[in-house]
């Protein structure tokens, strides 16, 4: 017998249990479906067996590992469906016009398209949904295996699925997990559920040239909520994904090959100057009126906007136009005023951190032609300090203000609406693991706070992902509900920056403990990490955005 801890009370089971068996021996306690296991600081699926002492968590949808597994699963039902409903063509694997190639997140739901895009219709969509849901009412049992790295880019080449063989050319581990369904065998990133039954809520939606693939929260009987597009964002996502496409970086494949066989110096280069390109346009759109006089730069954590509001005043002054950078972190309460969320921690995400008062009387003043004494914030002492910083603005002069509340009008309720012109920054990731893997752009702006706050605020990698569900609530709330207040959306993202990330991160990441509560996404950033050709930093412009997270900027970010 085997001793379990589950929700405080220990239970006995046979020796060989598996959580599966556990998992439905408590699943009518639970409010909702139970699809992963938290065994001690692990992560398990539900053909595990139990290990004798070991601490239990049930993990649901309202998990972030959950709904990522959820949305794993999902995928490979949608692949399997697709690979049932169109026979290949006689001599080859597969009909490479239906290759599904799955985007970025969209709303509540997940972006994808195929190969040939005019075959997507509402009625092809309507009957792939009909497959979809067959396989959930099967209840079809998802099943792992493990196998041998080169071995699985053999098959790969075999099965014509040239993105993963591509992948797994680079890959260092000696083993790759592969998943099956109803006979389609796949890669996926991460975990999967055990069973189709557990997918209850999902559809597809035409949109565009591809569809959207809707996840809602999968709890017990809960409806999803009409599809609402947020066009703007979409946009900039879809055209960084095109120009990818454009110079032949589509995955972590393709950017491994360019590094290996042509060197990362002219892809730096040609990416820095395709940023620059985008920030020479906006710049452009705001001196073609004379009016606006306040630049409002807004977005969420480690999205680059210090670097981007200098790099804007930059080609703003080109146009003969003196613009003047002002950070809103300057203006956050002292640390013992910053307000806390419920856990206790400081919430440096709210507007309540910021001293919004201060700030307007501060821009009026600036505005009405006086000299302003400027604060500059301390993250280190967690005070506001004056050092003697004076700004006084001439006519014609415009104010650069970045922080992730810009677009909020509550920051600037006093300030004139006719003279703001708003931008919104976010480090939207353009490429995908490989086809059916896409690269969550949370996971980037992670890893890029997880480097600079080592660098520049003394914070150690575990207290960074500790702080990151705060840093995420605090997004939803407070700043992506305001970006479509935005005149123009910039995408910061920088195809290389993963492969330079690599280096600074991965040594943060390792000393994170086992034992600490953060080891399980410290460990799965790691093998996430694996995936990439590192790329040495020298080469990188010290203008570049990517330089306010690894340090050399010429900016003081």
């Amino acid at each position: 017998m085997i001793t379990l801890n589950i929700n405080g009370q220990e239970y006995q089971y046979p020796d060989n249990t598996r959580y599966g068996k556990i998992a439905e021996d408590f699943q009518e306690s639970v409010n909702e479906d139970i699809l992963l296991i938290r065994e001690n600081n692990r992560l398990r699926e539900f053909h595990h067996k139990a290990a004798d002492g070991s601490s239990i968590r049930f993990i649901t949808g309202r998990d972030t590992d959950g709904r990522k597994a959820y949305l794993r699963t999902l995928l490979l039902v949608l692949n399997c469906s697709l690979s049932k409903m169109i026979p290949a063509p006689e001599g080859r694997k597969k009909d490479h016009r239906y290759d599904l190639q799955v985007y970025f997140s969209f709303g509540d739901g997940m972006y994808c398209s195929l190969a040939d895009p005019t075959v997507i219709t509402q009625e092809f969509l309507d009957r792939l949904t009909q497959k979809m849901e067959e396989m959930v009412r099967q209840a079809l049992p998802v099943t792992k295996r493990t196998v041998d790295t080169s071995w699985a880019r053999d098959m790969f080449r075999e099965r014509e699925m040239y993105d993963k063989e591509q992948l797994f050319r680079y890959r260092l581990s000696s083993s790759t997990n592969l998943y099956s369904l109803d006979g389609y065998e796949d890669y996926y990133y991460g975990y999967m559920l055990a069973n189709t039954r557990l997918l209850k809520t999902f559809s597809l939606v035409k949109y565009d040239d591809g569809f959207v693939l809707r996840y809602p929260y999968p709890g017990k009987g809960e409806e999803s909520a009409p599809f609402v597009p947020k066009e703007k964002l979409f946009q900039v996502q879809r055209s960084s994904f095109r120009w990818g496409q454009k110079i032949g970086i589509q995955d972590v494949g393709d950017l491994n090959d360019w590094v290996v066989k042509k060197g990362a110096a002219g892809l730096i280069l040609t990416q820095e100057a395709y940023h620059e390109a985008q920030i020479a346009r906006i710049a452009q759109q705001i001196a073609s009126d004379p009016e606006k006089r306040i630049i409002l730069i807004a977005g969420p954590s480690s999205s680059g906007k210090t670097t981007f509001s200098h790099r804007l005043s930059t080609q703003l002054s080109v146009h003969g136009i003196r613009p003047h950078p002002i950070p809103v972190d300057d203006y956050f309460v002292n640390r013992e005023n910053t307000p806390k969320d419920e856990n206790g921690n400081y919430n440096f995400e709210v507007l309540e951190a910021i001293d919004v008062e201060l700030f307007n009387r501060d821009m009026q003043g600036l505005l009405a032609g006086e000299e302003v004494s400027m604060p500059t914030f301390n993250f280190r002492s967690g005070k506001r300090e004056y050092k003697g910083n004076t700004l006084k603005i001439e006519k014609g002069d415009v104010l650069v203000i970045e922080g992730i509340h810009g677009l909020n009008e509550r920051l600037t309720y006093s300030l004139p609406r006719e003279s703001i012109f708003r931008v919104y920054i976010s480090a939207l990731t353009q490429l995908s693991v490989d086809g059916n893997n896409n690269i969550p752009t949370t996971d980037g702006r992670m890893i890029r706070r997880i480097v600079r706050d080592a660098r520049t605020r003394g914070t150690s990698a575990e207290n960074t992902i500790a702080m990151w569900p705060s840093v995420r609530r605090g997004e939803e709330e407070h700043i992506f509900p305001h970006q479509d207040k935005a005149d123009v959306m910039f995408n910061s993202a920088l195809i290389y920056e993963l492969a330079v990330l690599k280096i600074y991160a991965e040594p943060l990441l390792f000393g994170i403990q086992s034992d600490s509560p953060y080891y399980p996404e410290a460990n799965r950033l790691l093998k996430f990490l694996t995936y990439f050709v590192p790329i040495a930093p020298e080469t990188i412009p010290n203008n570049s955005l990517l330089r306010e997270f690894i340090g050399g900027s010429c900016f003081d970010v």
